[in-house]
């Protein structure tokens, strides 16, 4: 099926979508046009990708996946560096790459990269897109499928068409949210929520320059865009596509649920989001059929669900698994898997077509987006648990022995984020700090379970570039003017290659963390158990401190033991005649042992 084909497939939805919103027959023809363009763009590599991928639909759905997120300035320097390192990532299992905010961004004013100045150029420190292409070029043809972000919902107030804005031109202000005083500004401040109410208060910025007022939900240098003109959603497609031209895999949409803004409402996922993020999924289903949304969503697994749409009229292919992550950590510092199970049920419930990105640590912070009404009922209060929580993983709190920072820190409310790697949450740089040989044993144990926990859950399991060696923070941040302000860096340092190649150096964290991920890695890839369409359960293990998981797919069952307590636990359960996938051993019996933060993957023909 070519492009003419597909697009009358698929005109009558986008048609009446389109005018459903703007009712504006010649934005409509002007969108239509660029999909066209769009498509004679597309180079024939990429077209007999479409059509193999078309071929296979569900093949992100695979159990053989195994994904990497990084920064490319910290893994490499550049993406010419990264290209060299592909080695290293197929060393590492890496099939599926996904690329922190690389596209041009002004310097101590990007939020990390994600206040874009030029949608179609790469940040000159980084390379050029040409130099982007080549990477996604050399990464296909070793088997790497490659993700990019793509900030929706905003600009950074250096892009043309916020300098032409500011200038005073009526047709770029229309782009945005130009207001002459604050009578609407402070309209919209009674109902919609602040993002960052220590760091960066208020939806809006005033303009002393232009006395203009803008709206500027995340920070004062990104200016939201106002999708309610069609010309915005004409160009950001046209932008997405582009990069989907230069060989991208997957877009990630970054704050898609604020895209729409509406006064009177708390602009946050309105019904005029579904029908803009399904109108993109058209435009690549049309132009570029192979390219996948994944949509980053933070909220409960049941409200992210609508993101994706129906079977019959999908939105995003795949969700950020925000919740779970942050569920995870609050286990590991309460020792009780009560809530945990809970998310795990409602993630299997969801239907077939939601698929997961699931990841233990990120270039972001945790915020603690717990079921705290649910937590209420075992006497849990907000506020003192989030102050616990980040007590307990700054070190803080007695006996802990975790080592991360807050960002956004506000005390009254108690409701700061957490940020840090995994090897230094999990107690790895304290262990080697003291030169304690049992803690270290302990926190190695603890962060091989909490990946043995994250490849266990359904969807694609992502590692934090430096996780795979047990890198630790980097607490050099505080020293560059640029990022001191930004705790954020402290887990977004430079890829340590010196420590990286003790890899191979028997007895080392770097061997230790490395060969053990690459094992659990190779076992997740060998069994269709762990496929994203495999029936997922939680059981009762009899302790609250151990969370048990049954996978069923075919002929194969997996019972999966996480014990998240420091504790050894002895529990009965009917694992007899069951394989350990790790150890290769019978279990003769139904008692079952596990030690301090151990973990168990058991197989059984059913």
């Amino acid at each position: 099926m070519g492009f003419q084909e597909r697009l009358a497939q698929h005109e009558g939805e986008l048609r009446e979508l389109y005018l459903g919103l703007y009712h504006d027959e010649g934005a409509y023809g002007y969108f239509t046009d660029m999909l066209r363009r769009s498509y004679a763009e597309r180079k024939s590599a990429l077209r007999r990708l479409d059509s193999k991928r078309l071929k296979e639909p569900d093949w992100y759905r695979s159990n053989g996946l195994m994904g990497m997120m990084m920064y490319p300035a910290a893994f490499a320097g550049s993406l010419n560096g990264v290209r060299e390192k592909i080695d290293y990532l197929k060393e590492c299992g890496v099939n599926y790459l996904h690329l922190m905010p690389l596209l041009d961004s002004p310097k101590g004013r990007s939020d990390g990269g994600y206040a874009v100045s030029d949608f179609r150029k790469v940040r000159p420190d980084l390379g050029t897109m040409e130099d982007l292409e080549a990477l996604a070029d050399e990464l296909h043809k070793n088997g790497i499928a490659l993700c990019l972000d793509f900030v929706l919902n905003h600009t950074s107030e250096d892009h043309e068409w916020a300098k032409a804005a500011r200038a005073g031109d009526p047709v770029a202000r229309s782009r945005y949210f130009f207001y002459d005083s604050w009578d609407i500004p402070s309209q919209f401040e009674r109902t919609v929520p602040q993002v960052f109410p220590t760091t960066a208060p208020g939806n809006y910025t005033y303009l002393p320059d232009c006395n203009q007022i803008v709206m500027t939900t995340f920070y004062p240098f990104q200016w939201d865009l106002n999708y309610a003109n069609p010309m915005v959603l004409n160009d950001m497609t046209d932008n997405l596509l582009y990069l989907a031209n230069r060989g991208m895999d997957v877009v990630r949409l970054d704050a898609v649920p604020y895209i729409w803004k509406q006064l009177g409402t708390n602009c946050r996922n309105l019904p005029q989001v579904h029908a803009l993020t399904r109108i993109m999924r058209l435009a690549c289903q049309i132009v570029c059929p192979s390219v996948l949304m994944l949509g980053e969503v933070v909220m409960e697994p049941r409200e992210v669900a609508p993101y994706f749409g129906t079977p019959e009229k999908p939105e995003c292919d795949m969700l950020y698994n925000v919740t779970t992550m942050c569920t995870t950590w609050h286990t590991l510092a309460t020792r009780d898997v009560r809530l945990l199970r809970r998310q795990a049920d409602i993630v299997s419930e969801l239907p077939e077509n939601c698929v997961f990105q699931n990841y233990l640590r990120c270039h972001d912070d945790i915020g603690w987006g717990l079921d705290y009404p649910w937590l209420r009922r075992f006497n849990f209060d907000e506020v003192a648990h989030k102050r616990f929580l980040n007590d307990w993983f700054t070190g803080r709190f007695p006996g802990s022995w975790s080592k991360g920072e807050l960002y956004n820190d506000d005390p009254r409310l108690g409701d700061a984020r957490l940020c840090g790697t995994t090897a230094s949450l999990t107690g790895v740089e304290s262990a080697v700090e003291s030169g304690d040989e049992r803690s270290l044993d302990r926190a190695l144990q603890c962060f091989m379970m909490l990946h043995a926990w994250m490849f266990s859950q359904s969807g694609i399991p992502v590692l934090y570039s430096g996780d795979e060696v047990g890198q630790c923070n980097d607490w050099n941040y505080h020293n560059d003017p640029d990022k001191a302000e930004d705790s954020r860096w402290i887990h977004r340092g430079d890829f340590g290659w010196e420590s990286a190649a003790r890899r191979t150096e028997k007895g080392t964290v770097q061997e230790l963390v490395f060969d053990g991920l690459r094992a659990l890695e190779k076992i997740r890839a060998a069994h269709p158990a762990f496929r994203a369409d495999a029936h997922v359960s939680t059981f009762d293990t009899g302790s609250d401190e151990v969370l048990g998981l049954r996978r069923a797919y075919g002929s194969e069952e997996l019972i999966a033991l996480f014990n998240f307590s420091e504790r050894p636990q002895e529990l009965w359960l009917d694992v007899k005649g069951s394989k350990d996938l790790l150890s290769g051993e019978t279990a003769e019996e139904n008692l079952v042992l596990l030690r301090s933060y151990d973990f168990l993957w058991l197989l059984r023909s059913v």
